[in-house]
């Protein structure tokens, strides 16, 4: 059975990227990263299994993890390392039966309920939030803050990465929270330098 064992959860988002997505992961790779999550919900599934071949070579050379947003196929297909859903996706359940435990399943959750809901189903991880306020997660609402992290971690067995506008400066207050690790979309990806910037997340943590 796979293992969680990373602090650092950086998940993909092409537009925002100033290369070809998978030179971009590399220098993620090369800085240490150690779990990436494929989320381009928009590529024809031709596309994202195309991308899906090129990022798993690249996490097995980097012995990294890699996780598809959704699709159980191309998890499937690609031997991915997990699966990642959404409150939208297949059920935890049922993608447990498909995958087995060969797989670590991440589940994305904004409430203690959620959060509480996804254990009973057989997740191995959740992310929560959108702690801060972030571009990317407006459509789930408000900022969930810090006190509900705290309340998610209190009740919960399985690792908890906090996720939506954690910069640098405030990873000192989510590790203080008790959170298991940190996802990041723009924090890293939209920076000058990649490499760089994965290197500050990876040493703040």
């Amino acid at each position: 059975m796979q293992t969680v064992d990373f602090k650092l959860y950086l998940i993909t988002d092409r537009k925002i990227v100033n290369a070809p997505l998978e030179i971009v992961v590399e220098e993620a790779f090369k800085a240490g990263l150690k779990a990436l999550q494929l989320r381009e919900r928009d590529m024809t599934d031709r596309e994202l299994l195309v991308l899906a071949i090129k990022l798993r070579e690249l996490s097995n050379k980097y012995n990294a993890k890699l996780f598809i947003n959704d699709r159980v196929d191309v998890a499937l297909l690609i031997e991915a390392d997990g699966v990642h859903l959404g409150q939208n996706s297949m059920p935890v359940s049922t993608v447990r039966r498909l995958v087995g435990d060969r797989m670590l399943i991440g589940k994305s959750t904004h409430s203690v309920e959620e959060a509480i809901d996804a254990v009973s189903k057989g997740a191995n991880f959740i992310t929560i939030g959108p702690i801060y306020q972030t571009p990317s997660k407006l459509k789930y609402g408000d900022p969930i803050g810090l006190e509900v992290l705290q309340k998610v971690k209190k009740k919960l067995s399985i690792p908890v990465f906090a996720i939506g506008g954690i910069k640098e400066h405030n990873i000192k207050d989510i590790m203080g929270s008790r959170a298991d690790g940190i996802a990041v979309i723009s924090g890293i990806l939209s920076s000058d330098s990649v490499f760089n910037e994965t290197k500050k997340y990876l040493e703040s943590l």
